[in-house]
């Protein structure tokens, strides 16, 4: 067995240069207690943003002590997450994130009193030169001020926050602590313990039986329990609609995108637009089931690949190799800034004993845009490679290019970066691959991504749309009907050519992201922008990769929306989603060659 080493047994090149922000944990603790003792003087504005001179103070020394906080914060979780079993990291990453809260209440009182200050006030700091770097800042804040409630019963809502977010915290108990499962037994009758991280595996095995049994296991337990979790659902559902209400939203979707301004025929469009592309998914269905020698296709023969291929060994530097490669439409700028990446000590690259598992890109304005990884040589970490230094390079192009201020994007944009790269090696590597079985095995690869990322997640907003609608007028939702309203959305996804297993009824009640009110769709919006990057960049299409590291560059200094707009993206318009579907139905054409 393959022995996990120590971290001070991985070489040093492959490991992230976390000395760059501090030089040793003596030189946190300083900066530390420096912040601690200086960033007081944010309160002494408090009461004064009447006056320009004060709003110009408090947002120049925010951003001071913001940034060095930021910096602490990046190194402590960092090295923390280098080994989890280091007592004294746990500690200074304790320390830092109890100062990040308290700083956040020390700050708490700077949104309300901006949107108590009169229009007139308002919109005189708009116009005035002097804070002209702070327009768009001021502006994203005051633009919600229609919908912000008295002073009593602001303070109402806030008092009753923890009682209002009792559905959500009732519902993650009962899933992740309460909730469990039966045994499962597979095609040679040896039996397996399921869980819900199990199920993820199980679901994807080539045994059918053990896929089957997982199946039936999970959903008919969750179905006993639908009218207690149709009432936590329903519950969370009514306090974000009387919340849009009394805020005076037309809508609840209009209440969960204005914060970001994306206008309300993004999310409807996505859902029309996604419709009208099912015969698609259908198709899809189809041939997966000519591909599994199946008689008939069942709701668990869905996430199985259609075919396996010997794991083959790429080592870091092959998987850095094959990523530029992939990467070379974006240009030599681009490469270089993933080569800089490479070797000046933004990646962390092998396990170690008590690493974090998994991947992210992280760091600060004042750092490098770090990335965390566990590579153990296969295609799947390549993808996850170009994935992060997506995020990572997308942040270095923005803090280098935007103020502090503007440093940072929303989750609308933020997966739309490494989408972007994920998707172009993928199509690298389908155009190039000269082994069937392997050119199969991509294609299939890239069909599960816009499945599972695109309709699966539109699906949800649909069923989000049509429950809460329900709702608003007056019409109350039990088990039963969540049940049937979500069988019927996936008969008409799915189509005539799946056998729609009675149990997938209850998959509604085992989705968490259903109690952050329209939040899901953004996978699928976040994918089709990607796609349509992709589109104009391999095509060639005159200024494709300037528009796209022009977005890259921007940031947080607009909206969204108009961000992508100014890039040649219009998430407005049916065009990104339709492109998708239109890749969709390609990779489904190649497909189509093999089963014929």
């Amino acid at each position: 067995m393959e022995k996990i080493p120590s971290r001070n047994e991985v070489d040093d090149r492959y490991k992230w240069r976390l000395d760059l922000i501090f030089a040793s944990n003596a030189d946190f603790e300083e900066e530390l207690k420096a912040v601690k003792a200086e960033a007081g003087v944010l309160s002494g504005y408090k009461d004064r943003l009447g006056e320009k001179e004060a709003l110009l103070g408090y947002l120049k020394d925010y951003e001071t002590y913001g940034r060095r906080l930021e910096k602490l914060y990046s190194y402590a979780h960092m090295k923390s997450d280098e080994d989890t079993t280091n007592g004294e990291q746990q500690v200074l990453l304790a320390k830092v994130s109890e100062y990040y809260s308290e700083l956040m209440a020390l700050t708490s009182w700077f949104v309300p009193e901006i949107l108590a200050l009169p229009d007139e006030k308002l919109n005189e700091y708009l116009t005035d030169p002097d804070l002209e770097l702070y327009r768009f800042h001021i502006e994203s804040i005051a633009k919600d001020k229609p919908h912000v409630l008295s002073k009593e019963r602001e303070e109402l809502l806030a008092s009753l926050g923890d009682s209002l977010s009792a559905p959500e915290k009732i519902y993650n108990m009962f899933s992740n602590a309460d909730l469990t499962f039966g045994n499962v037994t597979d095609s040679e009758g040896n039996e397996h313990q399921l869980t819900e991280e199990k199920y993820r595996n199980f679901i994807q095995s080539k045994d059918r039986v053990l896929r089957r049994n997982s199946f039936l296991e999970l959903f008919t337990t969750y179905g006993k329990y639908k009218n207690t979790l149709a009432q936590t659902l329903t519950a969370s559902m009514k306090v974000f609609n009387i919340d849009s209400k009394l805020r005076k939203y037309t809508s609840p979707v209009e209440r969960a995108l204005s914060p970001n301004n994306i206008p309300e025929a993004v999310f409807h469009n996505s859902i029309g637009t996604i419709n009208e592309g099912l015969k698609e998914l259908h198709r899809y269905v189809d041939i997966k089931k000519k591909l599994l020698g199946l008689d008939e296709i069942h709701m668990y023969d869905l996430y199985v690949p259609v075919i396996d291929i010997p794991e083959k060994k790429i080592s870091f530097e092959e998987g850095v190799a094959m990523s530029l490669e992939g990467l070379k439409p974006l240009g030599e700028e681009y490469l270089s800034i993933f080569r800089e990446g490479i070797v000046g000590g933004w990646i962390d690259i092998y396990e170690n004993k008590g690493k974090r598992s998994g991947a992210y890109s992280s760091g600060c304005f004042d750092t490098l845009p770090y990335i965390l990884l566990n590579y153990h040589d296969d295609l799947r970490d390549v993808s996850t490679l170009v994935h992060e230094m997506g995020h990572s390079i997308h942040s270095y192009y923005s803090r280098k290019t935007q103020p502090y201020i503007y440093a940072g994007y929303t989750i609308f944009v933020a997966e739309v970066a490494s989408t972007t790269n994920e998707k172009l090696l993928i199509h690298h590597q389908i155009e190039t691959e000269t082994d069937e079985k392997r050119k199969l095995y991509l294609i299939n690869q890239e069909l599960e991504q816009i499945r599972t990322t695109v309709f699966r997640q539109l699906m949800f907003a649909e069923f989000e749309k049509i429950t809460h609608e329900s709702l608003i007028g007056g019409t109350p939702l039990t088990g039963d009907d969540l049940n049937r309203i979500w069988l019927d959305l996936n008969r008409r996804y799915f189509g005539e050519g799946i056998v729609l297993d009675k149990e997938i009824e209850s998959e509604w009640s085992r989705i968490p992201h259903f109690y952050s009110d329209f939040y899901v769709y953004q996978y699928a919006t976040g994918y089709a922008a990607a796609s349509a990057f992709c589109d104009m960049i391999l095509e060639g299409r005159e200024g494709a990769v300037e528009k796209y590291l022009g977005f890259l560059k921007a940031g947080g200094s607009g909206y969204p929306v108009d961000v992508l707009a100014s890039a040649g993206v219009d998430m407005t318009s049916k065009a990104p989603l339709e492109a998708t579907v239109k890749r969709f139905a390609e990779l489904l054409d190649m497909l189509e060659e093999v089963v014929s």
